[in-house]
């Protein structure tokens, strides 16, 4: 597929039928990178991505709430 880019502003931009934009999943944000003198055009994913998969609330254990003996309470072992 040949296309040509188009002036916009200082930049140059090119036009991406939507068509192979779906094929490749990328809807509004992506990533580019130089790769061997290519562009590369990936979807954007976030950084976070698949923290909480799997993840069940009810399982969590709350024993780390419970705050540290005050320093001065006479508690703490050295």
């Amino acid at each position: 597929m040949f296309t040509t880019l188009r002036k916009i502003g200082n930049s140059r931009g090119v036009l991406i039928p939507a068509t192979l934009l779906a094929e490749c999943g990328i809807s509004n944000e992506i990533e580019l990178r130089l790769e061997n003198g290519r562009i590369v055009i990936e979807p954007a994913s976030s950084t976070r991505e698949g923290w909480f998969d799997g993840y069940r609330a009810e399982l969590d254990d709350d024993a780390w709430r419970e705050l540290p003996p005050a320093a001065d309470s006479g508690e703490w072992e050295w």
